[in-house]
């Protein structure tokens, strides 16, 4: 197996967002985007306030990776663009308590309002619910020998984190996710769902 090809389990790379573990790194970057045009995809858009801006349809953000690692700091491109995994209780965001919107660190789509996060005792900031459906996606992750649901965003496929079924009320779900992949956005109003 050469260089390029060689797959790491497990590795820890300690930087300005603390440690991050990774569960499958490719040694090699492409150059190229994925092939043929993007699909259209609908998001809602907000106001830095949480004020929702109504539903667009816009293209999905088709990027290489040379092109996602230009853009990004090497911690939030191993999480979002490659699946990895902030340990727990060191990203920026766990015990952030302030009144604003967690926007996708790499396109901006709004995906999380302060007003539905609690503390979980996880380590990672956690969510009973997305600001908008129409902006994160699901899928199934069988990573791990426990499937999980992995959760990314719509517009640009970033990797955010999971959801679980052991939040509170009022939807009893917990959706983990990394702060490395997201920026918060502080607001002077209280944030609108």
């Amino acid at each position: 197996m050469g260089p390029k090809s060689l797959l790491r389990y497990l590795r820890c790379w300690r930087g300005s967002w603390g440690c991050v573990a990774l569960r499958r790194v490719s040694s090699g970057e492409s150059d190229i985007a994925p092939a043929g045009p993007p699909k259209m995809v609908s998001v809602v858009d907000f106001s830095d306030s949480g004020e929702r801006e109504g539903i667009q349809t816009v293209p999905q953000i088709l990027k290489s990776d040379r092109e996602w690692r230009r853009h990004l700091t090497y911690t939030s491109f191993a999480i979002t663009r490659k699946g990895g995994t902030e340990l727990p209780y060191t990203g920026t965001y766990w015990t952030l308590h302030d009144k604003g919107l967690y926007r996708c660190i790499c396109c901006g789509t709004a995906l999380f309002s302060a007003d539905t996060k609690f503390d979980s005792g996880t380590g990672w900031p956690s969510f009973w619910a997305p600001i908008a459906e129409e902006n994160i996606l699901t899928s199934e992750d069988h990573t791990l020998k426990t499937p999980r649901i992995a959760v990314s965003c719509r517009r640009c496929n970033a990797h955010l984190g999971h959801v679980f079924t052991d939040g509170p009320e009022p939807t009893g779900l917990r959706y983990c996710l990394n702060s490395a992949s997201l920026n918060f956005v502080k607001s002077s109003q209280k944030t609108v769902v």
